[in-house]
């Protein structure tokens, strides 16, 4: 078999493992393969659990031979976030004093998976703690990008966009709270959606720490793949109340809120002078705004919410600060306290120490510029959106994490501006669907589409369009 099914979608792959096509312990045993011929200088994958995968494969092979009825992932193989625990297989976070946690249960988005019949059978890479734009920690090392091993693939789900690249797996699950699945879709050339706010549980995702029942502010689960239609599929598996809230609440999300491409009303917001983008990447994104005019959509370079770009980002500085300080020591905030400027630590310590008063201020912000959001999306459908500023940087773990700067167009910008058109979304809850639109330099490059809360169908849509009149994902040379 080889390596004829290791590029077809999850759809695809379900499909022929329920019409007899193929079975899913061949499909596991070329995934596994795969992983073994190519994944050295890469380093996505992780940790194996090829054993109770090959028991588990041979069962929905078992399952397909009798007739019984089958769930829409059925006998997939697919690799999962290391970040989310997995049931009876080491879970790390990227952290040491995690390196042989073996979880019990599975998260709940690793759950749903499951249950509609899924195999998973590795675990990919993430930063420690899930808290960088690359993928690297003292655990399992650094992850390459297959397009380019000397660059880094994004993070935090980083292991999960270079697995699906390398055409390890079909599907992934990401978490975001500062761009964790759509900077890893777009450096890596795939798909992701960031959910909106609250519509996926994320109950089992590290940090915080095992037995954690909290979930952070604004940080979702969500559903990573090479293809749109994989990334709607996904999303209605892994959306729905929690085990909280499903003895009374149900999820029913609406349709995209039109059927015909040239019923969208579009804005495009890609310039601010606090955080310029390389104009490469710009023409880009103008091609993707060009598509959907030429497709007959209604698209306005001009249109903004009622609120600046600096504004939306400062709100997201100190709300992601806050959503954060759940992560560090009494001893930590207090010298954060202490000093007069904000240290050059981590991403998110700038503002860790606010009181919660404070934290009531800012939160009010937020939704005063959720409201001028709704407002805005009564005349737009969806805002196209960069999503960091270039394609993917070179590996740097220098420290302190806040002293890393990246380079736009032979300016050096600080590292900061990777997070800052996402925190611009991300921090009213928005849901935002990323895709490719074409390379620089060889390199892949995504769009994001942000739409209105709980119309996580519209954004979608709009990016199947564009998959489709741009070509999509492209495979990485080698692979």
């Amino acid at each position: 078999m080889a390596d004829e099914w290791a590029y077809r979608t999850t759809i695809e792959t379900a499909s022929a493992i329920a019409r007899g096509e193929v079975s899913s312990r061949e499909l596991l045993d070329a995934a596994l393969d795969r992983v073994s011929r190519l994944d050295g200088p890469v380093n996505a994958v992780v940790a194996l659990d090829a054993d109770r995968a090959r028991a588990a494969a041979e069962e929905a092979d078992a399952a397909v031979a009798r007739g019984d009825g089958l769930g829409p992932l059925h006998g997939v193989p697919i690799t999962v976030k290391d970040s989310f625990q997995t049931e009876g297989l080491v879970t790390t976070s990227g952290a040491p004093e995690l390196a042989d946690f073996v979880p019990k249960v599975d998260a709940d988005p690793v759950a749903r998976y499951k249950q509609a019949g899924a195999i998973v059978f590795a675990k990919t890479n993430a930063p420690i703690w899930a808290g960088d734009a690359q993928s690297y920690n003292d655990v399992y090392g650094t992850t390459g990008n297959p397009y380019d091993i000397e660059r880094t693939p994004g993070g935090s789900s980083g292991g999960s966009g270079a697995s699906l690249a390398a055409g390890y797996t079909p599907l992934e699950v990401g978490s975001d709270i500062g761009g964790s699945i759509r900077i890893p879709s777009h450096w890596s050339g795939v798909c992701g959606h960031k959910p909106s706010y609250g519509i996926v549980s994320a109950r089992g995702q590290i940090p915080g720490m095992p037995g954690t029942l909290s979930q952070a502010d604004i940080a979702v689960a969500g559903p990573m793949a090479r293809d749109v239609e994989d990334l709607e599929l996904a999303l209605g598996l892994l959306a729905g109340p929690d085990s909280w809230n499903d003895i009374a609440y149900s999820l029913d999300l609406p349709p995209a809120r039109h059927a015909d491409i040239a019923e969208f009303r579009v804005a495009v917001w890609l310039d601010e002078e606090s955080c310029p983008i390389s104009t490469d990447y710009r023409d880009r994104l103008l091609g993707a705004a060009a598509a959907l005019e030429q497709a007959g959509a209604t698209v306005d370079y001009e249109a903004r919410p009622a609120f600046t770009f600096d504004k939306g980002v400062d709100t997201f500085m100190h709300l992601l600060s806050a959503a954060e300080a759940g992560t560090w020591t009494l001893a930590q905030l207090e010298e954060i306290a202490a000093n007069d400027e904000p240290p050059q630590g981590e991403l998110g310590i700038w503002h860790a120490a606010m009181r919660h008063r404070e934290w009531l201020g800012w939160n009010e912000r937020r939704l005063q510029q959720r409201n001028k959001w709704r407002d805005f999306f009564t005349g737009f459908d969806v805002v196209l959106l960069p999503v960091t500023p270039v394609p993917a940087i070179p590996h740097d773990h220098s420290v302190p994490f806040t002293a890393r700067t990246i380079e736009v167009d032979g300016a050096e910008r600080p590292y900061a501006d990777i997070f800052k058109w996402m925190g611009l979304t991300g921090v009213s809850w928005l849901p935002a669907t990323v895709v490719p639109v074409g390379q620089v330099d060889g390199l892949p490059v995504g769009i994001q589409i942000a739409g209105p809360f709980l119309e996580d169908r519209t954004t979608l849509a709009v990016g199947r369009f564009l998959e489709d009149a741009l070509g999509g994902f492209r495979r990485p040379e080698g692979f």
